[in-house]
């Protein structure tokens, strides 16, 4: 067992063996490190993503949750990159993702084309994914599903605090009906205290990819981005130090929050004044 620095799939793996112990087994943490003469340190630590386990170790932890070789060469496969500063997952794993944003103190988001997805009603997620016209209707639903349930983080009592910087692009870009984007802006104006609109002449901001950054407690900063290839969490020093510098950038451009309330309003009121529905120039 080697100590080394966490990172966001490290916590999220140990976490998976914590959950798997949990449902295999009536054994708790302590009882689990007596039945494999481990300190109980270990087990916390294994299970918090703090150490690298070794292959025998997992053999061992598995064995008591009565997981079999072909388990055991899964998760051991998996585990292999579980401390590399630079995880690629697919794009449809949303554990790692959903972890993170549970576990972040701090939480700065930026988002060019399309709502936050922490800040997105229901309907305009699923008039998102319907839009693309590539997942069918039974996936649209069951990623509907798990958006609305990453959502949950906001009714924690400590909630992460947070910074959502979103491009004017964003706003004027249609997604379903105008119903679907006049309650989408109505939720932004709900949470304008979080809410940084950037406007659409920061035409170089625009170039630049989506990112998130989060901050934690203990464990290190890691920085997010995704693609519909992959999802990529970074927790190298350079990798976090150009997204604080991204973010630094979008806090001097961006609207402040009172010009952003008055722009969300603006966007919200001038649906009821268009019969036509939005504009989508981009002028």
């Amino acid at each position: 067992m080697t100590a080394i620095i966490s990172t966001a799939y490290s916590r999220d793996l140990g976490d998976e063996l914590r959950g798997l112990r949990e449902a295999s087994t009536s054994l708790g943490g302590r009882a689990m490190a007596a039945k494999l003469g481990w300190d109980p340190s270990k087990v916390s630590n294994i299970e918090t993503g703090k150490v690298r386990p070794t292959e025998i170790d997992l053999a061992q932890y598995l064995a008591v949750c009565d997981k079999g070789l072909d388990y055991l060469q899964d998760f051991a496969d998996r585990y292999r990159h579980a401390f590399d500063l630079y995880i690629v997952q697919v794009p449809d794993n949303l554990r790692t993702l959903a972890m993170v944003e549970a576990m972040a103190k701090k939480m700065f988001v930026y988002e060019i084309l399309a709502m936050p997805g922490l800040l997105q009603t229901e309907a305009y997620a699923r008039a998102l994914f319907l839009e693309t016209a590539l997942e069918s209707l039974d996936d649209v639903e069951r990623y509907v599903a798990l958006r609305m349930e990453r959502q949950t983080i906001w009714q924690r009592p400590y909630r992460p605090a947070s910074a959502f910087f979103i491009h004017e692009l964003a706003l004027r870009l249609q997604i379903g009906d105008a119903k679907v984007m006049e309650d989408q802006y109505l939720r932004l104006l709900f949470n304008a205290h979080v809410v940084r609109i950037v406007p659409a002449n920061a035409v170089g901001l625009a170039m630049q990819s989506k990112r998130t950054l989060f901050e934690f407690g203990k464990a290190a900063p890691v920085t997010y981005g995704e693609t519909d290839v992959a999802k990529v969490f970074a927790q190298d020093g350079a990798a976090v130090a150009t997204a604080r510098k991204l973010f630094q950038r979008l806090d001097a451009v961006a609207l402040d929050e009172e010009q952003s309330r008055n722009m969300l309003a603006a966007y919200a009121s001038g649906l009821r004044e268009d019969p036509h529905g939005l504009r989508t120039d981009l002028a």
